[in-house]
């Protein structure tokens, strides 16, 4: 694939919309949309800066799972506790308001940070580092009035039920199955 051109097409509060034109393989050429939470000033910056964090959390022999309202897709899905890095903000200190933020809780021990990763591949430059934390306090709203959340931790069984009936993102989903089949935590 041969990049051609890079173009802003929409200018959003949180998301940025960007025209690439490519020449494909066959020599023909091709536009593709993506999104960006960041803004972009040519082709070298997509992909180029960790946008958040996803927290893989657990206290004891639980995992935090939050069941929360996506405005996205319109529904009430299970998600890992996440959010966006703030400027100058260090991915530790990111990691620990948004799981107080976002649950009321306090790390007790950041266990590994894995390096970013593309959050949805096929239509955004998002990245976000995973991070795999011990969590201790007591569940407490701080959220915003525009986010619908309830925290809470579930055993390796009341996930594996889940698994079978609910709706999950696509992160939570492969943390919660490793997690229920003791493959991690």
């Amino acid at each position: 694939m041969e990049f051609i051109k890079f173009e802003k097409v929409r200018d959003g509060k949180y998301l940025k919309n960007y025209e690439l034109t490519y020449r494909n393989k066959a020599g023909r050429e091709k536009k593709y949309e993506i999104v960006s939470r960041r803004e972009l000033a040519g082709i070298q910056d997509v992909g180029g800066k960790p946008s958040g964090v996803s927290i893989v959390a657990t206290y004891e022999d639980k995992m935090l799972l939050l069941h929360e309202f996506r405005m996205g897709v319109n529904r009430t899905v299970y998600n890992l506790c996440a959010g966006m890095l703030e400027p100058d903000e260090s991915v530790e200190d990111c990691i620990a308001r948004e799981l107080y933020e976002e649950t009321g809780l306090r790390i007790r021990k950041i266990n590994r940070i894995l390096p970013p990763s593309f959050a949805a591949v096929a239509i955004s430059d998002t990245t976000t580092y995973i991070a795999f934390v011990e969590t201790e306090g007591d569940f407490e709203d701080h959220t915003s009035e525009n986010e619908q959340i309830e925290a809470r931790f579930y055993s390796r069984e009341q996930i594996r039920q889940l698994l079978e009936t609910e709706s999950f993102s696509s992160r939570a989903q492969m943390a919660a199955y490793f997690f229920a089949e003791r493959i991690y935590g």
